[in-house]
């Protein structure tokens, strides 16, 4: 079991869970916490509406490209939403009906969802990033009959609709076509006042699609309860979030779980106001300049971005930053990393573990718990973790295993939407199998090794990849890495990595030599790579998660015509 004193317990006090606040030890914030998920719950009144009450209260601050900076408050998010539910409502759609969001980070993404739950509808957040047949595959899949989009994403949408018959109704947010309305325009003459539909905690709120790094994306149904659900690891991983002054964001894109719900709707939740703002691509010099310029005090990083920024000279005083806690996730952060954060950024990064079906359930906080790098953290108060063989039986401190979530738990998956079998697969009696392996040491504290399809068997080990590619990343030429296992007549399969050279750096045999010596030094003589090889980009998913693979179907497929 992943802590002392574990414990489950739902209490009836409406308003969520009792707030989180400084204890002297992990421990005693784990013993003390109890759930309270009210029988009937709509996440719009407490994400939304009862903030709207000041109508001065900051929602949003919105930076354009052009550099033209807008507030909006939670008035006005609160009488768009109105607008736009009832608009909705007039449409026909009814209970449960999907709307699709394909804008990204943008004030209309965050009032359509709000305006989706008020009406008992499901949002469904795409990444702007998918290309027509990923949109119509989602359009299809999940019977999609309103699509929210702008006039740059609208030729995919326009192409995927050809191919998704359920779709009815197709509007955008920066203009008008024959093939869509204008929405300001359509919800114009809606009336700004919405008596929020009386929903079950457990009725379903949104639809989030998987990553598809293993196989086709599985759409993932969450409840209304998943707003409570997510609010401990959200409090934990923010150093005990909200504290006065509090500003949020993130550069990753709303359409991903742990944007929308570990950034913008907690911090509505609590009231905090979030800059939006999104680049084409990520520019480190740039989300260094909209921390310092908007004073955010708390973001969501990505290893990959964390990366990237290390190499912006003295972000701190350049740019001015307030960070009070750095929230990371998705890959390993590293050794390296976490000793740079501290001086360069002034925080240390607190680093938390979810998946889409289940997040948040382990994390760091570095304020209550000894940071020991590479370790995704300990398990969040409120939920209960532990690694289990395939049969669900609890494994011992140091074994590799599934990394499993106890249910009941809130911030869970109803379910996969319209796969009752993948749903069932998902589960080995009341543990919700991740995916992954880990390792749980004795303290508690869980160790990523990959998911369980990266795994390399080489010469009888079991060997994760993340460990490797924290190693190749600590090398000062390294700058990304990727490592997969590759067929090999003699080991079952041999480590070969791949790496992103930083800026400046030749690739040379020499520099090969040097980078394996490097990892033969740091880790076991058997995870040394036995080839490496130069990329100029390594492939990810929309929220920045190396797509192994990939990497992995390639070197068969070379391998397959005979390729060396």
């Amino acid at each position: 079991m992943s802590s002392p004193g574990a414990c489950w317990a739902v209490a009836a006090r409406r308003g969520g869970n009792r707030p989180m606040t400084s204890h002297p030890s992990y421990e005693a914030l784990y013993a003390a916490f109890r759930w309270n998920i009210p029988a009937r719950y709509n996440m719009a009144t407490d994400v939304c509406d009862r903030h709207a009450a000041d109508p001065a209260k900051l929602a949003m601050i919105v930076e354009d490209t052009d550099g033209r900076v807008r507030n909006i408050t939670f008035r006005e998010v609160q009488a768009t939403a109105n607008r736009m539910a009832n608009f909705l409502v007039s449409l026909g759609l009814a209970r449960g009906d999907r709307v699709m969001f394909l804008i990204g980070q943008n004030p209309w993404t965050a009032i359509g969802h709000v305006a989706c739950w008020k009406a008992g509808l499901v949002s469904v957040p795409a990444a702007v990033l998918f290309a027509a047949d990923a949109i119509a595959y989602r359009l299809n899949h999940a019977g999609i009959r309103v699509v929210v989009t702008d006039l740059e994403n609208l030729p995919k949408v326009i192409e995927a609709r050809a191919k998704a018959p359920a779709v009815e109704h197709v509007f955008v947010i920066d203009g008008a076509t024959p093939e869509a309305r204008n929405l300001a325009d359509a919800i114009a003459v809606s009336p700004d006042s919405f008596s929020n539909v009386d929903t079950a905690a457990d009725d379903p709120a949104f639809l989030n699609f998987t990553s598809g790094t293993t196989g086709l994306p599985k759409g993932v149904l969450q409840p209304h309860r998943t707003m409570l659900g997510h609010l401990p690891g959200v409090e934990f991983g923010f150093d005990f979030f909200p504290q006065p002054g509090d500003r949020m964001w993130s550069p990753a894109d709303w359409a991903w779980l742990g944007a929308l719900m570990d950034v913008l709707i907690s911090a509505w939740y609590h009231g905090v106001p979030v800059l939006t703002f999104r680049a084409a691509r990520f520019d480190a010099e740039q989300a260094c300049a909209m921390m310092g310029k908007h004073g955010i005090t708390t973001a969501l990083l990505m290893p990959t971005m964390l990366r990237l920024i290390r190499q912006v000279p003295d972000p701190l005083h350049r740019y001015g930053l307030k960070l009070r806690a750095i929230l990371s996730g998705g890959e390993s952060v590293g050794k390296e990393l976490h000793d740079w954060a501290r001086t360069a950024l002034g925080v240390p990064i607190n680093e938390l573990f979810g998946q889409t079906e289940c997040n948040l359930g382990i994390g760091n906080n570095a304020n209550v718990m000894p940071i020991k790098p590479g370790s995704m953290g300990r398990a969040i108060p409120g939920h209960v973790a532990g690694i289990v063989d395939d049969a669900g039986n609890l494994l011992p401190a140091g074994t590799i295993g599934n990394l499993a979530f106890k249910r009941p738990d809130p911030v869970m998956m109803l379910g996969y939407w319209n796969d009752p079998d993948a749903t069932a697969k998902k589960y080995v009696g009341d543990w919700l199998i991740t995916g992954d392996l880990a390792i749980c040491d004795d303290d508690g504290y869980y160790w990523f090794q990959g998911r369980a399809d990266d795994v390399i068997t080489s010469a009888g080990y079991r060997i994760g990849p993340g460990e490797i590619e924290d190693a190749l990343t600590r090398h000062p030429a390294v700058l990304l890495a990727a490592a997969i296992g590759v067929p090999d007549p003699v080991r079952t399969e041999s480590i070969k990595a791949f790496v992103v050279p930083r800026q400046g750096v030749t690739p040379s045999p020499e520099l090969v030599e040097e980078i394996r010596d490097f990892v033969r030094n740091h880790l076991a003589r058997h995870e040394v790579p036995k080839e490496i090889e130069f990329v100029a980009a390594l492939p990810m998913t929309t929220t920045g998660k190396i797509m192994r693979r990939d990497l992995r179907d390639a070197e068969r497929a070379k391998l397959a015509a005979g390729g060396n």
